[in-house]
């Protein structure tokens, strides 16, 4: 067991690629808070990810379901949870597009699972939380693919305030869970706050993503697929500026607000892979010195492909002074020696 002069959080599905950029950056600002992580090491969790947390007495590893309830109020009972952080989620559209059951089963009722039990240890009844209990929140983390697409006029962002339109069934199983979260604040009082993110990108993301496809298909000489015409737009969000979003929502924002995390950083698919290949073509020049950029081909284009996605995150910078510390030019740079690095071992 931990020191009991500490709080301990629940933190899930930090295996992956956002939880385990945040934990190490949240044990190492808050020396008061332990973290218990469960994660299910799906295809995207992986433990070699958070190697750097293993021996910190303040952190504990629990392999497990999100959906298992009698597992979830064990930890509740042994740790004395006071504070949830929810990663956890089914979260590739191709995946999803092949298999949604999973990203019902994991993301609707694997949400639900959790805030029940948060609800039924903290509180008394609706609107009463115990008396060791009034400062405990459950943060849910969320995705900008609930709103749906955005047209290409870059005047029109997403806002806290855009009706839902999910597209996938990733995103209706996010924007189903976004509105259980929703349903425990307006129901039973329970102190919830929901933070969507644009696309992330940075160290540690798993290899089949668009940004470290990109770079390991280029390594190894491959073809480098990019769906449809490539002018898909995404707002890439830096995975550090992302976590320090997440903190400083946890701690400072307004019980049952939701807060929009993202980059201001537009990008088409096709300025993604150019600027990595360009990247590449300076670092890691190829032998016959061709350009990477020659490795660029065009596979059919997913189904349901959202065209834009982009965030307005004036909230979260207006009212609690997030501020991003990355554009995408610098962001890209360490994201790319983060995985030469990697790849060239």
């Amino acid at each position: 067991m931990f020191n009991n002069e500490n709080k301990t959080i629940l933190v899930t599905g930090c295996a992956g690629f956002i939880g385990s950029n945040f934990v190490p950056y949240f044990l190492e600002k808050y020396e008061n808070i332990n973290i218990v992580n469960l994660d299910l090491l799906t295809y995207a969790g992986n433990l070699e990810n958070l190697k750097e947390c293993e021996k910190n007495p303040r952190y504990k590893f629990i392999k497990g379901d999100i959906c298992n309830r009698e597992l979830i109020e064990l930890i509740f009972n042994e740790y004395d949870i006071k504070g949830v952080i929810h990663f956890a989620a089914e979260s590739h559209v191709d995946n999803s597009i092949k298999n949604p059951g999973i990203f019902v089963q994991t993301n609707v009722n694997g949400t639900y699972t959790l805030i029940d039990v948060a609800y039924k240890y903290w509180m008394n009844k609706p609107f009463s939380y115990k008396s060791n209990y009034q400062d405990c929140r459950f943060h849910h983390i969320s995705t900008d693919e609930v709103y749906g697409t955005l047209s290409e006029d870059p005047k029109e962002l997403f806002t806290e305030t855009t009706p839902y339109a999910p597209n996938s069934p990733y995103s209706a199983s996010k924007a189903s869970s976004d509105m259980i979260i929703r349903a425990y604040n307006e129901t039973y009082g329970i102190n919830t706050i929901i933070t969507n993110c644009s696309n992330n990108y940075g160290p540690k993301q798993h290899d089949e993503k668009l940004i470290p496809t990109i770079i390991r298909k280029a390594l190894s000489n491959q073809s480098i697929p990019i769906y449809g015409d490539g002018k898909n737009i995404r707002d890439w969000l830096y995975v550090l500026d992302h976590c320090k979003g997440i903190d400083l929502v946890y701690h400072t924002g307004k019980k049952g607000e939701t807060y929009n995390i993202g980059g201001r950083n537009e990008r088409t698919n096709l300025q993604i892979v150019n600027t990595i290949c360009e990247i590449l073509d300076k670092e890691v020049p190829k032998n016959d010195k061709t350009s990477y950029k020659e490795l660029i081909t065009f596979v059919e284009d997913r189904a349901g492909h959202d065209r834009r996605y982009a965030i307005d995150a004036s909230k979260l910078e207006n009212e609690l002074g997030w501020k991003a510390d990355e554009n995408f030019d610098t962001g890209i740079v360490k994201t790319i020696e983060w995985y030469l690095g990697k790849y060239n071992k």
